[in-house]
């Protein structure tokens, strides 16, 4: 199996180069593969396979391994996601790569194609009706047929159909709908028309579309629902009124009861039965700490919900019916597999064999085949064959008490053979910042650190999500205050635990992690010996402006979440730079719109002219992070040689 899949990958790529030491292509070269779902008789499995500039996709008939068929789309096009209409059918949705952006974003088209077709048929979207196998039946131009699918869900049972979610292109026009669309002719079936601006639906197991799910400009969260296609949508949920979010993931097999999951005022999400006739809700799980992160469904048709997922530390499961079916096939293979995380991606109609995917910290991910009725796994292959996991670094989850007694979760990830004591400490805190948080698993960055000898903290500071809507919430208005001392007081946490050498430790981030890391030098001056950043916003005065322009929207949340004001001069790092008294590094693309490049040429300035040691790494093509490989290649190198000079001893191999 795993060598008919490698001719397909042959077929599409060239292998990349190996280097030595600190090996940057091991850790920075694509996926062999990023997902594999295989089909509803079982017959078929299809695989999305990254390579240099584009995702392609590749199906293989399982009982021979023969390539069935395989295609790419042409530079900066990506297959981004795709699933099964029937045991013939593909339904796959397209992502772009565009210059302001470092990683592909859904372009709102949808392509159909048959598992031994060559070429697929694009059925909605700008490129419908005059692209790869285009028909006329799809686009006549008018703005009707020129719109983004931006949300597709399976009806069960129904081998021709799917429900999409659609809004058009223009900016002049604003409106979302839901149409059937036949996956075969492109044909589009109005079946709603939503209450609400940026709206999502969901729809019942018998296709019928019951709950709208948006938000007007005043960013406050509506649901509505209705009974039937004929009925009026009313409002059942206001965010307002409430003080929570109610968002529908799903139905009962009879369609009576809808599964919701609810952001509460304070503390974690649940995940509440809502009877749909009765109008009562029953909470059925929520965790201490965490909310759902993903929700696993039932393996038959219709593949209703049955238990989530927790990110929090090692991975979770829970179910609703901790004896049912899926509960016991979980059991089995989390048991099977101790070290990782199981994810069961898909499964056939009969519920006889099961995709399985694993991951860990030390495992980018492997795939099995698992059959129900044998109970035995068989390996298909791994997304990364070249990583020896136990050469990877250990990823520890910790738990931090802020100076105000918050709780934080966090990760450490520890150098390979090296004692938990007196060791070089990057504090690497994540982009958004809110909503966004670091989870258990493969991660590139601190696996790349802790291979050059640095231990790795990674913290969840409040404002990130996972932990429910007061700790993002608490994060309102806090850049450069309670967010930062979060990370300087999980800083000092890592110097008294007898984990990071105190003179030897740096700070380094992307987006608002670059933000964090340069006002952390800024605002303890004494604490810190470096700091890194990486495609970073550093002047709020600007950023506020720019996002303002944007829409009322942006601008409400950028006076709700960021600030306004002569506040924010204090919080920039630009205009503070003569606070900062230790070398810092940064790196930034010319097409970012996200966090422009002025932010960096403006912190470059300010550092040199307040004497501050600085080194740069611009790039004029890149956008939101570096996407090429030769650039990222020489951003790790830089990054390395930088650290190494002020806390390590390691460099990536040249």
């Amino acid at each position: 199996m795993k060598s008919a899949v490698l001719v397909a990958v042959i077929a599409l790529a060239v292998a990349m180069p190996v280097r030595a030491q600190v090996d940057l292509d091991a850790y920075i070269k694509k996926n062999e593969f990023n997902d594999i779902k295989i089909s509803p008789d079982g017959q078929y499995l299809a695989a999305t396979v990254p390579l240099e500039d584009r995702t392609g996709l590749a199906v293989l008939r399982r009982s021979d391994s023969k390539v069935m068929s395989s295609f790419t789309l042409g530079k900066n096009n990506h297959v981004d996601s795709f699933f099964w209409v029937n045991k013939q059918r593909l339904l796959i949705s397209v992502a772009q790569k565009f210059g302001m952006l470092d990683q592909p974003q859904a372009t709102g088209e949808l392509l159909g194609m048959d598992f031994d077709d060559r070429g697929p048929e694009f059925l909605v979207g700008y490129r419908a009706g005059g692209g790869m196998k285009a028909g006329t039946h799809v686009s006549s131009g008018r703005s009707e047929n020129n719109v983004a699918a931006i949300g597709v869900a399976a009806i069960p049972g129904d081998d021709r159909n799917v429900i999409v979610t659609v809004t058009p292109y223009s900016e002049e026009e604003s409106w979302y709908r839901a149409d059937r669309l036949d996956v075969y002719t492109g044909r589009r079936t109005v079946v709603a028309r939503s209450p609400i601006k940026g709206a999502s639906f969901q729809i019942d197991n018998k296709g019928v579309v019951r709950f709208a799910l948006g938000a007007e400009f005043d960013n406050i969260s509506k649901l509505y629902y209705r009974d039937t296609d004929d009925s009026e949508w009313k409002q059942i949920n206001n965010e307002y009124v409430s003080k929570r979010v109610e968002s529908p993931v799903g139905f009962s097999s009879d369609n009576r009861i809808a599964y919701l999951q609810v952001e509460h005022e304070s503390g974690p999400d649940s995940i509440v039965a809502y009877d749909t006739v009765s109008g009562e809700r029953k909470e059925l799980l929520r965790d201490k700490f965490s909310d759902p992160a993903a929700i696993i469904s039932e393996f038959g048709i219709p593949r209703t919900p049955a238990g989530v997922m927790y990110m929090d530390g090692h991975p979770q499961t829970r179910f609703f019916d901790s004896k049912g079916p899926e509960a016991r096939i979980y059991r089995m293979l989390e048991a099977a597999f101790p070290d990782d995380a199981v994810v069961v991606t898909s499964a056939t109609d009969d519920v006889k064999m099961l995709l399985v995917s694993t991951y860990s910290d030390r495992d980018p991910g492997s795939f099995y085949l698992f059959d129900t009725e044998t109970k035995k796994a068989a390996y298909l292959l791994g997304r990364r064959s070249w990583v020896d996991p136990l050469k990877m670094a250990p990823m520890k989850p910790v738990e931090i008490k802020a100076r105000d007694g918050l709780v934080m979760r966090g990760y450490l990830t520890l150098p390979q053979g090296k004692d938990e004591r007196n060791l070089p400490l990057i504090v690497y805190p994540h982009g958004g910042p809110f909503s966004i948080y670091d989870v258990w698993g493969f991660d590139t960055d601190p696996q790349i650190l802790a291979a050059a000898g640095y231990a790795v903290l990674q913290v969840n500071y409040r404002g990130s999500g996972n932990y429910g809507r007061s700790f993002m919430q608490s994060g309102a208005m806090q850049w450069g205050g309670t967010m930062q001392d979060d990370l300087t007081d999980s800083t000092r946490w890592a110097i008294e635990q007898g984990i990071a050498d105190p003179n030897r430790i740096c700070l380094y981030g992307a987006s608002y992690g670059a933000y964090a890391s340069l006002m952390g030098v800024a605002k303890e001056p004494t604490l810190y010996r470096c700091a890194a950043g990486y495609v970073g916003v550093y002047d709020l005065v600007t950023l506020g402006a720019q996002e303002s322009r944007e829409s009322r929207r942006s601008k409400k949340f950028t006076s709700e979440w960021i600030g306004n004001g002569a506040d924010l001069e204090q919080l920039s790092p630009n205009r503070i730079a003569d606070r900062i008294k230790v070398p810092v590094f940064l790196a930034a693309g010319g097409e970012d719109e996200i966090a422009p490049i002025d932010h960096s040429k403006k912190m470059e300035v300010a550092l040199k002219k307040a004497g501050v040691p600085v080194e740069t790494l611009y790039f004029r093509t890149e956008g939101h992070g570096f996407y090429t490989v030769e650039h990222q290649r020489e951003f790790y190198t830089k990054l390395l040689k930088f650290l190494d000079r002020n806390i390590g001893t390691a460099t990536a191999g040249q």
